[in-house]
């Protein structure tokens, strides 16, 4: 097994003295994002540095990873154009290592480099921890290092974390799945669920609060299924309440549940703590029963829109997002029917929704009646063209409404046009907000301030909040430390946050200009296809 730590080698230093830089690309899905900040800490810890921004931008850096996702039919495609482009800046750059990292990686092997023989390692889900390792590897013995690991060797979240923001942060309670969803080829690449104790869990959540985090994450391929592995069967429920009460959090979020295992006292324990958001992600998949027989998923269509009953009886305002596949196997237009049945029921603020796409290795790839292109496509359409209804009517039940939006470090990207700033609202809504005219920049809010505005306009997939405008502006700024903890990495010249050092994952140190660069991760709104 790879050491978590390799000794400091001439990799820190390159032939006129400067640390050699690094960058990180995400492919996929937020347990992927968590990943990155994994493998960054690592190669700080080995003395690398993050590239510049103006670098990272350009791709110019002296390593290169790319954490992989396998879940989509374009992931592939996505990986071999990055590689396809990087090539020729590495035959310009002396010395510049391709490191493929993440699912496909995971998935494919040595395949990757049977194909671009110009990445010089690959490693996959279960050894984040032999990144460094393998690059001095490669390095020094002048080829290609391909190691993958078929169980988990360290826990992720054992490893050296490089935060990628400074108030919000992800906690992984929980690696692997052990569901067997007929379409899903994770519970292969991540492996069976194993479960982090409650207490290194709480103790992990409590050090970003205390370097001025004020909202996180709790992650998990299945979060409602955590605590199976050591016998509790209501541990999350309990989780969140005890996560919950930590002193200085004043948003807890969490994904994904499964319909299936999501129970009434997981439902309790967020309502009855203020700190977790009113906000739920609860992946549906499909409306049919018969499609969700044969895709595995061991609920049925009413058993889903119970639990959105029951949690909007809990709580009035939350706002619900889920997944969604069309064209499974065999799915008829009965089958599609019955799913824009649910959709409609459901009431969705935003949906993922995907074309279902054969992934060699899951079961489904392998069943009959695969449906033409053409027949996904326009069901995906009307699918679509129906939770964007749905979602622009839910948007515009929110115009009125006060909402407290914590700002955002780069989420509205027309912000400098419109002079707005741009935050999630506790629902997790993205809402953009104007300024009051004149407003002195010691009182303008910072990423991780707090914003208390009223709702003006809605779109379907944001809220727009003018009302700092108005003759009689509502508008409020609630300085916060996780503001103030923005503003001091920032001074520092530092944009990105985390400890490279210490192996808790969750340090109070920072060093290097940016954080890794995250490509194709949903947000809450219509995804692009």
């Amino acid at each position: 097994m790879s050491t978590t730590t390799p000794p400091r080698t001439d990799a820190a230093d390159a032939a006129d003295g400067a640390r050699r830089t690094y960058l990180v690309k995400t492919l996929g899905c937020q347990m992927n994002v968590h990943d990155s900040e994994h493998m960054a800490g690592m190669l700080e810890q080995a003395g690398y540095v993050a590239a510049s921004p103006q670098d990272a931008a350009e791709e110019a850096a002296d390593i290169i990873v790319i954490n992989t996702c396998a879940v989509r039919e374009n992931a592939a495609d996505k990986l071999y154009g990055n590689l396809g482009r990087l090539a020729g800046a590495k035959r310009s750059r002396p010395g510049m290592q391709i490191a493929v990292g993440g699912c496909l990686a995971q998935k494919d092997r040595a395949g990757i480099v049977e194909r671009a023989p110009w990445v010089d390692v690959v490693f996959g889900t279960h050894n984040l921890d032999a990144l460094p390792v393998l690059l001095e590897r490669a390095r020094h013995n002048q080829r290609a290092e391909v190691e993958i690991a078929e169980s988990l060797q360290v826990f992720p979240s054992t490893l050296p974390t490089r935060r990628e923001s400074v108030y919000a942060g992800w906690v992984s309670i929980s690696v692997g799945c052990n569901n067997t969803c007929t379409f899903c080829i994770v519970p292969h690449l991540r492996g069976k669920e194993r479960d982090r104790r409650p207490g290194e869990i709480l103790a992990e959540v409590g050090a970003l609060v205390d370097q001025g985090a004020i909202e996180v994450t709790l992650l998990g391929q299945n979060v409602n299924s955590y605590g199976v592995e050591f016998g509790d069967r209501g541990a999350f429920g309990k989780l969140l309440r005890a996560a919950g009460a930590i002193e200085g959090l004043e948003r807890l979020r969490f994904t994904s549940p499964h319909p299936a295992a999501f129970t009434d006292d997981v439902i309790a324990a967020m309502a009855e703590t203020p700190t977790v958001m009113p906000q739920l992600h609860m992946p549906l998949q499909s409306g049919s029963d018969r499609i969700l027989r044969a895709m595995r998923r061991s609920y049925r269509s009413e058993k889903f829109l119970g639990i959105l009953d029951r949690v909007r009886a809990a709580m009035p305002d939350a706002a619900i997002t889920t997944d969604i596949i069309v064209g499974f196997p065999g799915e008829t237009e009965e089958d599609f029917a019955e799913t824009l049945r649910v959709v409609e029921a459901s009431r969705f603020a935003s949906a993922f929704t995907f074309q279902y796409s054969q992934r060699p290795g899951t079961p489904a790839a392998d069943l009959p009646d695969q449906l033409p292109k053409e027949v996904v496509q326009e069901r995906y359409q009307r699918l679509t063209d129906l939770q964007d209804r749905i979602a622009l009517e839910e948007s515009r039940a929110q115009v009125g409404r006060t909402v407290e939006v914590l700002v955002a470090e780069g989420e509205g990207r027309k912000d400098g046009a419109t002079h707005r700033v741009t935050g999630r609202a506790a629902d997790n809504r993205l809402v953009h907000l104007a300024l009051p005219a004149g407003l002195a920049e010691e009182h303008q809010p910072r990423p991780g301030d707090l914003v208390t505005v009223t709702v003006t306009r809605a779109a379907p997939y944001h809220l727009v909040a003018d009302s700092a405008l108005d003759p009689v502006p509502a508008f409020a700024v609630r300085r916060t430390r996780a503001g103030d903890a923005w503003a001091s990495r920032t001074a520092g010249g530092d944009h990105g946050a985390g400890d490279a050092a210490a192996a808790g994952g969750c340090g109070t140190g920072a060093s290097g200009p940016t954080g890794p660069v995250v490509l194709g991760l949903p947000t809450l709104g219509r995804p692009a296809h």
